[in-house]
């Protein structure tokens, strides 16, 4: 009986029963309030939870670690709904026992024990924290609960203020939560240590190529990592007190105090006694004898989340499907929607697990999905590794490189948002142009289908976010979803683990920009503006550093998006040295270095050569300093001379030695210009109509240094034959018998792009005036990482209006622009011939703080067709390398992306 055939018949309401008060149960009681209770009959609903607290975000519990108790708020949902009429929520009471047949729960609460009749049962008892069977283990805490996090945020400060210093803390276990638990412990000023018996972290969603790039991120984050060895003993002094863990090789990691983070394990105790009061055969208890326990425990469900027992249900953790029980948000919403609708005569069924993971760390970006593992027959695995630098990307799919199957994401995880809705489909683009980190730029754009789901936690599809922007079908009678807030609180998208929210912005814009609405360009949370408004604020406002910008336009401490925008913005408009003034803590790696590091960690040097022109003597040099330091040589394809394997405390010598003889730095580690490429032009080919050589070298001098929201090639031909591939960069110079031909927007990567004439058969002077003017527009009015091809097909009339601001001066801004090039011309230094005349700035180029002169003996490399290149690991092994680095066992890592 329906629960209005149930109400207009008269009978009694279903008095259903939910034991436990954690996310899931919260969830079953939304989805049945939705659904409808009927007051006058249908459902009650009694939720019994031990904890004190509404049901809260237990995903969200590092908020609530590095925040005073009371000024966060992990509240689910609105607390109106525990007023809902037929909904009792009893807290602080506990299930302990359990008949099916009588259809009784047995109590315990306040008031003593209480028997507590059911129509329908709903087991929401969620996981413990697992604990670790070694000597001890007493004396360690667990990460799981509010009252957890408050104990360790107290403890921490205590142990501070009794040692006198600062509190080490031992996070066992390399997990989420593990590496979680450590941040917030680190933010709380401790010293924080991971152990984790595993080989890298996080390996239950990560290769070994993302665990060793994840092992360097953590190491940059200051947390001390011990792994692939377990504990076998907390040590204590006299008094109790931690002192440190006893590893299985006999190593002794000091410590004040031990967090245990390695798993959960289902609550099924209630289900355990009903079985075995079943199995002893006691009449006493009624118990039926139709449970039956998961392989990891747990109480196994069917594909309609009802377990053997008549009338009763089980969802979250403590539900077994297909033999696992997993701590994820996705899955328990999904099950608790599932009962909630076969309560109310619906059909619906648990598709299985959606394993997707996102750590929550600022500064480490960590995303895995799908069959990340290939385990899948035929799957196709496509790697960019550059675990020395914190990155790495995969892409799983099925064999013709089709349909995506999964992927990890380690250092960049800015894929992951575009990707994770489209599991299971065919990819809008070559599985390549996905992976970000290897120069190709941002992922290409992806109009997701109305099926895909978007938000994995609520199971909320692309279309239904649609429908609630354009006519706001899921709230009837309202207006439609304009803001990110307002469709949040329509769908519910976004209101839990939160990692979809960036799609849903981007997904917001499309369809109010297809409306004709304005959309907002905010630069991230941190800045409500654009970049492009941003700009014009620093530069009107002539301000000089980080903290005055934020002050005026920001809020918080800003991000990785915001930090280094603001760094090329002031280098844009100022031409100061980049890592002053509090500049370089908001340098991306390489500009921090002034170079490329490289996947061993080591470092490229790549010295100017304006035009690919260069003397003997000069090239003699770049020979004895490439002998000198044995470093691996290759001509790049922008006609530069790269050179590989360089220490970072080599790299103040080497350039000492380059700029003596009268080179630059190339700035190939910058979002800048990186190179003029030209052909021999008419000094020497017969078929050159102008001199390529001289105007490229020109170009070249002109715009070097000038830093920019992605880096600017320039190609320079000297006649329509293109060898110098002009029409594949930024800005493309062909010559006529009349003069310059200028093309612009030009790129290579995964999407590349033919450069468009703008302008034809100009002078020298004309067309370099029109390059500053190209130039200095695309700097100031394009998005951050936006090549000048995207920013072009962007800009509303693209090229035309391109032509119509550069050429015609349509927005009498041309001298302005010009001047500010000329400025910039003005003021330009070499960044590492500055470097080398200030020894504070020196001081940055040491591989160890405390040991300014020692080597990095991690750094091992082996000849190969007469030069150097990094070990692999086997070879590294042979060779006794004291500090071994892993690489990925199926993948090679691929170069970092440099003159591409």
């Amino acid at each position: 009986m329906s629960p209005l055939e149930n109400s207009a018949s008269g009978a009694a309401p279903r008095r259903v029963v939910v034991i436990g008060g954690g996310p899931a149960a919260h969830r079953f009681v939304e989805a049945m309030a939705a659904r409808g209770l009927d007051s006058s009959g249908g459902f009650r609903i009694a939720v019994v939870t031990e904890e004190a607290h509404l049901p809260y975000d237990r995903v969200a519990l590092s908020k609530a670690l590095t925040e005073e108790p009371g000024h966060v708020d992990l509240t689910l949902g609105a607390p109106s709904l525990w007023d809902t009429p037929g909904v009792t929520l009893r807290t602080g009471a506990r299930a302990v026992g359990l008949d099916t047949r009588a259809r009784t729960v047995l109590v315990e609460g306040q008031d003593g024990l209480e028997e507590l009749p059911y129509d329908e049962l709903v087991l929401a008892t969620g996981s413990n924290a697992a604990r670790l069977p070694i000597p001890g283990a007493e004396h360690t805490h667990v990460y799981r609960t509010l009252e957890d996090v408050w104990f360790l945020r107290a403890e921490i400060g205590r142990l501070g203020q009794v040692l006198g210093r600062q509190p080490r803390v031992a996070v066992i276990g390399g997990g989420l939560l593990g590496i979680e638990a450590a941040a917030g412990a680190q933010s709380l000023g401790a010293e924080s240590l991971i152990i984790d018996g595993s080989p890298w972290p996080m390996n239950r969603q990560l290769d070994e190529g993302a665990g060793q790039a994840l092992t360097r991120l953590i190491a940059a984050k200051g947390f001390t990592l011990h792994g692939g060895v377990f504990p076998s003993e907390v040590h204590t002094d006299d008094a109790g007190s931690v002192t440190g863990v006893l590893m299985a090789d006999g190593r002794v990691v000091p410590a004040d105090l031990v967090v245990v983070a390695i798993g959960v394990r289902p609550r099924d105790e209630l289900i355990r006694a009903a079985v075995e009061a079943a199995d002893a055969g006691s009449g006493e208890s009624g118990a039926a004898a139709a449970f039956e326990l998961g392989p990891r425990g747990g109480v196994v469900i069917d594909e309609t989340c009802a377990t053997g027992a008549p009338n009763l249900w089980a969802i979250g953790e403590v539900a077994s499907f297909g033999g696992m029980c997993l701590g994820l948000v996705a899955p328990a919403n999904t099950m608790a929607e599932i009962v909630a609708d076969r309560l109310h005569g619906g059909e619906a069924t648990f598709p299985g697990f959606d394993t997707a993971t996102k750590l929550k760390l600022s500064g480490v970006d960590v995303a895995s999905f799908g069959d990340a593992f290939a385990t899948e027959p035929g799957a196709l695995e496509i790697v960019y590794a550059d675990p020395a630098r914190g990155v790495y990307q995969k892409i799983v799919t099925t064999d013709d490189a089709r349909t995506l199957l999964g992927g990890i994401f380690v250092g960049d995880a800015s894929p992951y948002l575009s990707l994770r809705p489209l599991l299971g489909r065919e990819l809008p683009a070559e599985p390549g142009a996905f992976l970000t980190a290897a120069g190709a730029g941002e992922a290409p754009e992806t109009e997701l289908p109305d099926d895909a789901i978007l938000c994995s936690c609520n199971n909320v599809a692309a279309g239904t976010l649609r429908d609630a922007v354009n006519a706001c079908g899921a709230c009837e009678g309202q207006d439609p979803v304009q803001d990110v807030a307002g469709l949040k609180a329509c769908t519910r998208a976004g209101t839990q683990c939160g990692s979809c929210v960036p799609m849903i912005k981007k997904l917001l814009e499309a369809e109010l920009a297809k409306s004709g609405v304005t959309v907002s360009k905010a630069l991230c949370e941190h800045i409500p503006l654009s970049r492009q408004e941003l700009f014009d604020h620093i530069r009107v406002a002539q301000l000089t550093s980080f903290e005055e910008i934020m002050s005026r336009y920001g809020t918080g401490a800003g991000c990785d998006i915001c930090k280094p925008t603001i760094a090329s913005i002031l280098a844009s408009q100022h031409s100061a040295y980049v890592l002053d003034a509090g500049r370089g803590t908001l340098q991306d790696t390489n500009d921090r270095a002034l170079a490329n590091m490289q996947k061993d960690g080591t470092y490229s040097v790549v010295p100017r050569i304006p035009g690919g022109e260069i003397t003997p003597e000069k090239l003699a040099v770049i020979a004895s300093v490439a002998q000198k330091y044995n470093l691996y040589t290759k001509i790049t394809g922008g006609q530069r001379i790269d050179m590989f394997g360089a220490r970072l405390e080599q790299l103040p010598d080497i350039w000492a030695e380059l700029i003596a003889a009268g080179m630059e730095s190339g700035q190939a580690y910058g979002k800048s210009l990186r190179t003029v490429k030209s052909c021999v032009g008419s000094t020497w080919c017969r078929y050159g109509q102008q001199d390529s050589v001289g105007m490229a070298i020109q170009l070249e001098l002109r715009y070097r240094g000038l830093r920019s929201p992605h880096k600017l090639k320039l190609g320079v031909s000297g006649c329509a034959r293109e060898c110098a591939e002009a029409r594949g960069k930024d800005v493309g110079v062909i010559a006529t018998a009349d003069g310059w031909n200028l093309y612009v927007g030009g790129n290579g990567g995964a999407t590349p792009a033919h450069a468009q004439l703008l302008a034809k058969d100009l002078d020298d002077e004309t067309l370099i005036r029109y390059i500053d003017r190209y130039f200095m527009y695309y700097i100031r009015t394009a998005d951050r990482l936006q090549r000048t091809a995207r920013w072009q097909e962007e800009l509303d009339g693209g090229l035309e209006h391109v032509r119509q601001v550069v050429v015609e001066d349509s927005l009498g801004i041309a001298a302005e622009l010009e001047a500010a090039m000329a400025s910039h011309v003005e003021h330009y230094e070499d960044e590492w011939a500055a470097t080398l005349k200030d020894p504070e700035r020196l001081r940055r180029f040491r591989s160890f703080v405390n040991a300014p002169d020692a080597a990095d003996d991690s750094i091992v490399h082996v000849p190969e067709r007469d030069q150097v290149r990094p070990a692999t690991a086997a070879e590294r092994v042979s060779l006794g390398a004291t500090i071994p680095v892993r690489t990925p066992a199926a993948t090679a890592a691929a170069p970092t992306a440099q003159e591409a």
